[in-house]
């Protein structure tokens, strides 16, 4: 039976169903929803523009059938999450894996593409910081970090500024979990900012924090990733797991999964 939360889970940028972490929790009586934000049919085929209108309705399903709700993202879904947990004030609890602090420009398909927004609201582009399209990896295998802590140095502080997601506005509890060797982008430093924003605030926050894990993030009970990937995640050998299994008891809690 439901324990009354439910769950909305967000995958990054691979644009996948993240029907596995939903079947966990869904095992120990969580109401999970796991939702696919862009490249299905009549959404963007990228994260570029998506509406934040795709969360806030699958929040009215959650909201109808469970007390509290949780939105769980990794990446480019704790992006989304954190911003909106900012917009709905419906969200009770936040748990964002690799997180970042800031909206970054959407997916392009080719260079000549215009700059756009990786969300919208209400029809209208969310401020981002822009991706610096010069940048070239310095090894075949690339270090996405490089090019967004490049980007944002460019982009300077008012823009900046103007794309930092409101963490503040969040009332309700959050959970941030990071790699101090994540390769994809700075996340410890993401967590960081935010943790200060919202101190400023009175708001507390919850930081999960491995210096030798990288990106990802494997709970107990999932699959491990697939080594294959075409650029760096970081972390050393078991790191995504042993950052998961650091995060379990945070996300028990969020969730009101009681001890077994």
């Amino acid at each position: 039976m439901p324990n009354g939360t439910g769950a909305l889970v967000l995958a990054g940028s691979s644009g996948r169903l993240d029907a596995g972490r939903a079947d966990l929790l869904a095992s120990y009586g969580v109401t999970a929803l796991a939702l696919r934000w862009f490249g299905g049919a009549g959404q963007p085929p990228v994260a570029c523009e998506v509406p934040l209108e795709t969360f806030t309705e699958a929040i009215d399903l959650l909201a109808r059938e469970c007390e509290r709700v949780v939105l769980i993202g990794l990446s480019y879904g704790a992006e989304a999450a954190l911003l909106t947990a900012c917009l709905d004030d419906r969200v009770d609890a936040v748990v964002a894996l690799a997180p970042t602090d800031v909206v970054w420009e959407g997916q392009h398909l080719d260079d000549a593409d215009p700059r756009r927004s990786k969300w919208t609201r209400q029809g209208r582009p969310v401020p981002f910081v822009p991706l610096d399209r010069a940048w070239e990896p310095s090894t075949a295998s690339p270090a996405f970090v490089e090019l967004y802590e490049r980007s944002r140095e460019l982009a300077g502080a008012e823009t900046v500024a103007a794309a930092t997601i409101p963490v503040e506005l969040f009332r309700g509890e959050l959970v941030l979990v990071t790699g101090g060797d994540d390769r994809v982008w700075a996340s410890a430093r993401a967590a960081d900012d935010i943790v200060a924003r919202r101190a400023r605030a009175g708001l507390a926050t919850v930081v999960v924090h491995d210096p030798r894990a990288g990106h990802p993030v494997v709970l107990p009970g999932e699959a491990p990733p697939d080594p294959r990937r075409p650029y760096e995640v970081g972390g050393d050998d078991g790191a995504p797991q042993r950052l998961g299994a650091a995060a379990w008891p945070h996300l028990r809690e969020v969730l009101g999964i009681r001890p077994a």
